[in-house]
Parts: structure tokens; C-alpha cells; sequence
């Protein structure tokens, strides 16, 4: 299969492409989305096959307006008008009982269905040429970094998709936030909207687990990775813990100050919001450019961490105080690669 890469000024053709049934990525405000017409049950099931995602991992739906919710959802609270008013288009996803006429590929047979409507003017173009709402997990391979550009897009999927809307960068960089509204609100992904808005939003508090065991997209304990090992480093710790690994095929990404003398070494922002926006850009560069493993300081523990936590422990393999662990893997693919 060929994939076309398509500028700005195509939104019919992308329109057309998943009007016939095939998949194309598209830019959103968080990462590309792999998109498939909704309506058709053959087009979603390519999307496990294109990603190799299994079956049973439930796709969010993307809508063109907040009315459409009504048509997915066997009912909508009044708390999911509210929130979709307040923050939609936006990243934040609404997992609600689905209606009766929702395809169990697209729900992975559970009776929940999970809605947002984006936020990117291309995205929402795309929707309104084609009529009709679409599914969009990111455009990756399964639990690799999802992708913040179509460059990161064709490195993961060229010839196995139809075609790739160009977008330009993401401009939030981290995947929604996903919150359960079948029962009292709890969020089951952290994401750019916080539990603290959505608290304000609906005058009540807000569960936010660190772990679950609901079937949502991202809750698996092993996801957003790049091919190289990811530690995570406590903070201030990053120069004896380079030491120990003696490497100098070692990415980091440190916190502002922090710089350890040897390593190929990233300074990330210090706000939350900026530090997210680029994690997983740094982490594929680090990845791309030969890295035997990454190392990566922790952020400061405040709730406005918590999407940037939750990816890193997804990421990381373990904790970077086993540090005699990352030595042994490095000497292990050195002798790997003789």
C-alpha cells in the first residue's frame, strides 16, 4: 500500500479516503489520530490490524459537535452536557453507557463507548466534509510513542495506511483525559484538563486513581515507549546515577539546573504543560539517535504532574535507583552487538 502525504489545502481528499473505507491519519491538539469512518465496522477493524492493537483495547470516538453525543450514548447526564460545553472542542474524553446502535469492534464489547471532539481546525474540517464522526487511537504501533507530527507518523506506519494529513506539530503533546461519568466522575487517564477543572466545572469532587483496571485507551502497564530502556531518575540524582551507568550512548532528559556532565542530554521545560508538549518529541530523538537506554529526572510530585507521571511510569521499565540494572542491559546489547 502506498501512503499519501497530504498538505493542509486536502481535506477533501482525506474526506475521501475515509468516506471508501481506508485510514488516515490526522492531527489533533494532542497527537495524530489513526481515523476510520465510524459507521464502518471493516474500516475500525483495520485500525487493530494497521497498529497491531488488540481487539478487546476500546477506540475513542470523535465527534463533530457536542449534539452528536446523544446518538453514541445509550443516555447523557447532565454532567457530560456541562463538561462538553465547557470544554469541548478540547481534550477531554467522556466515557458514557453506549447506545444500542454502537459496534462492539469499536467498544471492544464492553457496554461503555468513550467521546471528545477535537480541538485541531483540520480535524474538525475533515469531520465536517466527511458527515460522520470517526475512530482515532494514535497513529502508532501499539504501546510505542504516540506521534506529535506526521514525520513521527510516516516513521510508524508508511505503507501500511492510506494516506497522512500534514498538520504541523501537536500542540499539546500528550493524549486527552479520559473520565468515567457511568458512576460518580473519576478520571481513568490524566490528560490536559485536570481534575481540578473538571472539579470547578461540575461543582464535585473528582476521583483520580492512580491505577485501575477499567479498559480504556492508554491503561496498559506498558505503553508510550520508545525502543530504548527509560529509567526514571529521582531528582538531583542524575550525575551519580550516569556514573554508575558509564555510557556515553546515554540520552537524558533533565530539569532546569540539573545537566550531568556526560550523556547526550535534553533540558526540559519547567512547567507541566511545556514539559508534556515535549516529552514524547525528546524521547523519539533520543530514541532515533542511537540511545542505549534514556534516562529521565523526575518531575516535582504536584497533581499538575500527573499526565507527565502517568506516561513516564508507563514508559520507564523501572527506577533508576537499580542503576547497576541499566549498566548490566547496556553491557548486554554491547556484547548483543558484537
Amino acid at each position: 500500500m502506498k501512503t499519501e502525504y497530504l498538505d493542509k489545502g486536502s481535506i477533501n481528499r482525506a474526506a475521501e479516503l475515509l468516506s471508501a473505507g481506508e485510514l488516515v491519519a490526522l492531527p489533533t491538539e494532542t497527537v495524530y489520530g489513526l481515523a476510520a469512518d465510524a459507521y464502518n465496522p471493516d474500516a475500525v477493524a483495520a485500525t487493530f490490524a494497521a497498529k497491531g492493537r488488540p481487539a478487546d483495547h476500546p477506540l475513542i470516538v470523535h465527534l463533530s459537535s457536542v449534539q452528536e453525543m446523544a446518538f453514541w450514548a445509550a443516555s447523557v447526564p447532565q454532567e457530560a452536557w456541562d463538561l462538553a460545553n465547557r470544554f469541548w472542542p478540547g481534550p477531554l474524553t467522556l466515557l458514557l453507557r453506549k447506545g444500542k446502535r454502537v459496534p462492539d469492534v469499536i467498544t471492544g464489547g464492553r457496554d461503555t463507548v468513550a467521546l471528545r471532539l477535537p480541538a485541531h481546525s483540520l480535524f474538525l474540517l475533515v469531520l465536517k466534509r466527511l458527515g460522520r464522526a470517526v475512530t482515532a487511537p494514535s497513529a502508532n504501533r501499539h504501546k510505542r510513542l504516540s506521534p506529535t507530527s506526521a514525520g513521527d507518523v510516516r516513521r510508524e506506519l508508511d505503507g501500511c495506511i492510506s494516506g497522512v494529513l500534514d498538520g504541523g506539530d501537536c500542540a499539546l503533546g500528550l493524549e486527552s483525559t479520559i473520565l468515567d461519568l457511568t458512576a460518580a466522575p473519576r478520571i481513568l487517564r490524566p490528560g490536559p484538563i485536570s481534575a481540578k477543572e473538571i472539579e470547578s466545572c461540575l461543582g464535585q469532587a473528582v476521583e483520580q486513581p492512580v491505577a485501575h483496571s477499567v479498559a480504556v485507551a492508554g491503561n496498559l502497564r506498558e505503553h508510550y515507549r520508545p525502543q530504548a530502556p527509560v529509567w526514571l531518575v529521582p531528582a538531583g540524582s542524575l550525575d551519580r546515577v550516569v556514573g554508575e551507568v558509564q555510557s556515553a550512548r546515554l540520552g537524558v532528559l533533565h530539569l532546569p539546573g540539573n545537566r550531568p556532565t556526560i550523556g547526550n542530554c535534553i533540558e526540559m521545560p519547567p512547567s507541566a504543560v511545556d514539559f508534556g508538549a515535549r516529552l514524547y518529541r525528546q524521547m523519539r530523538d533520543l530514541d532515533e539517535s542511537g540511545c542505549e537506554a534514556i534516562l529521565v529526572e523526575e518531575p516535582p510530585a504536584d497533581v499538575s504532574w500527573a499526565a507527565v507521571h502517568d506516561r513516564l511510569r508507563r514508559a520507564a521499565m523501572c527506577t533508576a535507583s537499580e542503576a547497576r540494572a541499566i549498566n548490566e542491559v547496556l553491557q548486554s546489547s554491547a556484547v548483543g552487538a558484537g
